[in-house]
């Protein structure tokens, strides 16, 4: 059976980006495509509008420059439609602000990190292994991804289990029962794009953090592994959601 996927759209790539590397959802639709080309993929910008829970079969909440926890109308409206779509059955994905929005309204707590900006490629220890991460082989002990944030979840909601953490960012990476799986990194950022976004923020990242962020883009990256991992979680039909999920903090 075709999976189908729907793209929540937060935010666009930089104008002055999107002529070489595209906006985030065709990063993510070739991301998904070279892992399964028969997905089906649809992408809502929910800045705008939102699609019917039913629509798809799962959903993926893409990064974003803004916090989970600024006070707008379409930010509150999304978190609502994922508890709709966890009681419709409906899988859930969370990259990095979807990661922190996820934690944010169902009970956890999300706040600038006093570490400060985390960008280029970060490391974190995969510290729980379950059966959708061995669809690919034995798991490695580390997951390298692309990062760009200055969040991060300071809290978990209840029942969320951490599968990634570093020194870093403690938070790396959760689920939530067997609906929703989150990581802080960016499997859809390559890291020649990652290393135009840091020129572009040079300036705002300052010197110390750009020439470190930069220095790391020498490392592999894992978006493929975790591409093939959420597939694998998503395709687990073997839970079923017997209670609603309701979002519980608003900010």
């Amino acid at each position: 059976m075709t999976l189908h996927l729907g793209i929540l759209q937060t935010d666009s790539v930089l104008e002055d980006l999107q002529p070489r590397f595209g906006d985030y959802p065709s990063m993510f639709e070739q991301l998904f495509r070279a892992e399964e080309p028969t997905i089906t993929v649809t992408t809502y910008d929910v800045r705008r509008a939102l699609p019917k829970t039913s629509v798809c079969d799962a959903y993926l909440i893409t990064g974003c420059k803004l916090s989970v926890y600024d006070d707008l109308p379409w930010i509150r409206d999304l978190a609502d439609f994922v508890g709709r779509a966890i009681a419709d059955k409906r899988k859930i994905l969370g990259i990095c602000f979807g990661h922190q929005l996820i934690a944010h309204f169902f009970g956890g707590h999300v706040a600038p990190a006093p570490v400060g900006w985390a960008v280029g490629v970060q490391s974190s220890d995969l510290v729980k292994t379950t059966p959708w991460m061995e669809v690919a082989g034995k798991p490695p002990k580390q997951l390298h991804l692309v990062s760009s944030h200055k969040d991060q979840v300071e809290r978990l909601p209840d029942g969320a289990e951490v599968f990634a953490r570093s020194d870093f960012c403690p938070i790396s990476g959760f689920t939530l029962g067997d609906e929703v799986l989150t990581i802080q990194g960016h499997p859809e950022l390559s890291t020649e794009y990652s290393e135009a976004l840091m020129g572009v923020r040079r300036e705002l990242l300052g010197e110390n953090v750009y020439r470190n962020g930069m220095e790391s883009l020498q490392q592999r990256t894992d978006e493929r592994l975790f591409t093939q991992w959420m597939l694998a979680f998503l395709r687990d039909s073997s839970a079923a959601t017997t209670e609603p999920i309701e979002s519980s903090t608003r900010g």
